[in-house]
């Protein structure tokens, strides 16, 4: 199964688990247990209730059967020329395989893969933030929850090869600092949030405001990494202003969704430039996973001007600021010669989003894509091995 182009084992920082059914629940306090996360049978069918309402995030919460790893990769890249639905591109489901729940059993997948270690993201977990919004206690309980489980099942430095990093919210600034430290204290590498404005009992704010300024602090002087992952964020909200869905459902498609100019992303990482948070805490190591790179060059325009415009505002140019601060693992499919040449292929990372339909079926591929935009083997190495795997090392201060 590996990719035998390589003379190395490469390091993906875009692996994903499917959570267990009892990810969220295993260790709910039971204050939380009716507000956070619960199972219910309707019609049949194995379905998750988040805060008291149904929730969609994933067609089948369960993961059993699931899609095959791959199943959607031509329709990334833009071919799709009989105009099939993504229920119809998925193909036949199979029966979960235990490597998406075993890690013992993934480690042997990894083996055979090629995969000397990997980033272990949430499915499920990255969707769930925003549907307990209206219930920050609750929200703050159920991610507790669910990074001990995680520790539990997959471990934050498994065997020095899975890298499984635990949810934070900020929603609540006091107790993020509590988990943060836990996850420092279980010898955690990486830690994943998901983009946009944080919710709070005063209102939202911007993730450098600095009333998060104990969090940053912490991750700083700790020197782990942190992860911005693709999930639902509070911009959902703005589509149904558009007449658009106001909830995410992972593949059903809308149109004017994948149009629409408003990323998370892009404005989440324009934020910690523009607030000063590199400037506060130099020692920030910061990624953006599953979320492409286009935005980045649409960043940078703005960050060009806005510092030709006013360069008294900024300590340096905000564009070198971010080239030594940020990480960005590009889609199979994106502009990766361009990339390489605004930010470097020092800060380009490998992530495959195996076993997810939307990624690869076999994570060392990516490496034929590289090739294609023309990368000289010395930069494939690094974007396929070296610059995930100095991530996963502590830089403490």
């Amino acid at each position: 199964m590996a990719d035998t182009a390589l003379d190395f084992r490469c390091f993906d920082c875009d692996n994903h688990y499917y959570e267990a059914e009892d990810a969220f629940t295993r260790h709910i306090d039971p204050r939380f247990a009716r507000r956070a996360m619960q199972w219910v049978e309707i019609k049949g069918r194995r379905r998750l209730l988040v805060g008291g309402k149904l929730n969609r995030y994933i067609p089948n919460p369960t993961f059993d059967p699931v899609s095959k790893p791959g199943a959607l990769d031509e329709y990334f890249r833009g071919r799709n020329p009989k105009g099939l639905d993504t229920s119809q591109l998925f193909g036949e489901l199979e029966p979960i395989s235990p490597a998406y729940r075993d890690r013992d059993a993934r480690l042997a997948l990894m083996d055979e893969q090629g995969i000397d270690g990997a980033v272990f993201l949430p499915t499920l977990g990255v969707g769930m933030e925003q549907a307990l919004v209206h219930d920050i206690p609750a929200a703050v309980a159920a991610f507790r929850a669910f990074n001990q489980w995680l520790d539990e099942d997959w471990g934050f430095a498994y065997r020095e090869r899975i890298f499984a990093a635990p949810y934070l919210t900020l929603s609540d600034p006091a107790e993020a600092v509590r988990e943060i430290d836990r996850a420092i204290e279980r010898d955690a590498r990486v830690v994943v949030m998901v983009g946009g404005p944080v919710t709070t009992e005063s209102g939202r704010r911007a993730p450098a405001d600095p009333m998060f300024d104990g969090f940053w602090a912490r991750v700083n002087e700790a020197g782990l990494t942190v992860v911005y992952h693709g999930g639902e964020s509070h911009y959902t909200k703005y589509l149904a202003d558009w007449g658009e869905p106001a909830e995410v459902e992972a593949f059903r498609v809308h149109p004017f969704r994948r149009l629409v100019s408003a990323n998370p992303t892009q404005d989440t990482f324009a934020s910690l430039l523009a607030h000063g948070l590199f400037d506060r805490f130099p020692n920030l190591r910061i990624a953006a996973i599953e979320t492409g790179s286009d935005w980045v060059f649409h960043l940078f325009e703005k960050l060009k001007k806005s510092y030709g415009q006013t360069p008294q505002l900024w300590s340096e140019d905000p564009r070198e600021t971010f080239r030594r601060h940020v990480w960005v693992a590009p889609f199979y499919e994106d502009a990766l010669s361009e990339l390489r040449t605004l930010i470097g292929p020092e800060r380009i990372l490998m992530g495959s989003d195996f076993p997810h339909a939307e990624g690869l079926a076999e994570p060392a591929a990516f490496v034929r894509d590289l090739h294609g935009a023309g990368f000289s083997d010395a930069d494939c190495r690094l974007v396929m091995r070296d610059n995930g795997a100095a991530l996963t090392v502590r830089r403490p201060v």
